[in-house]
């Protein structure tokens, strides 16, 4: 099924929330791991942003090869521009995440694991870990945790455009983006 105005496919309803519920879920354990330095969450956190960007690819080329769905009603400029932008945002920051974290891993010499499977072996010297790039690890380091705060905007500002659709102009934006069929 073909994106509509009335209608949005079921691939793109459970990649959207997929996704949505997958990167708040990797953004809050992320805040939690490094703020009460819970070492051992990790490999949890690494094994579902690698996970998770298996559905993000799949999405991005989704949104490729259909692209974006039509709006529902006509809006003023500058909110078509303003969400646009918040999309772009987000599309590109749901690939920019997992991609910085795993850039960041394996430049910092941890290799790359999904639940337990080696994809990329640790660069280990005597039994210790060792940095395979460290000017590597410290950029992606930086992306990654300055994600965080952009992505949260974008985020709330994608809520906040979505309620406004639905409670100020009255129309089915937020219903076709819960699976609703509008009238």
């Amino acid at each position: 099924m073909k994106d509509t105005r009335e209608r949005l496919s079921h691939i793109t309803l459970s990649l959207h929330w997929l996704i949505a519920f997958f990167i708040l879920g990797l953004m809050t354990l992320g805040v939690y791991m490094t703020e009460t330095s819970r070492y051992d969450l990790y490999p949890t956190h690494k094994s579902l942003g690698i996970f998770i960007f298996f559905f993000i690819v799949i999405r991005v080329l989704w949104r490729w090869k259909n692209g974006w769905p039509q709006p529902v009603a006509q809006h003023k400029n500058w909110e078509e521009a303003l969400a646009k932008l918040v999309h772009w945002v987000l599309i590109l920051g749901t690939l920019a995440f997992p991609i910085s974290g795993m850039l960041f891993s394996i430049g910092g010499g941890h290799g790359l694991q999904i639940f337990g499977l080696d994809l990329v072996s640790a660069n280990l010297v005597d039994g210790q870990r060792q940095m395979l790039n460290p000017d590597l690890a410290s950029i992606a380091g930086e992306v990654h945790e300055s994600l965080l705060p952009i992505m949260l905007a974008a985020i709330l500002l994608h809520v906040a455009g979505a309620l406004k659709h639905h409670i100020i102009d009255k129309n089915n934006t937020l219903k076709r983006m819960l699976g609703f069929k509008n009238q």
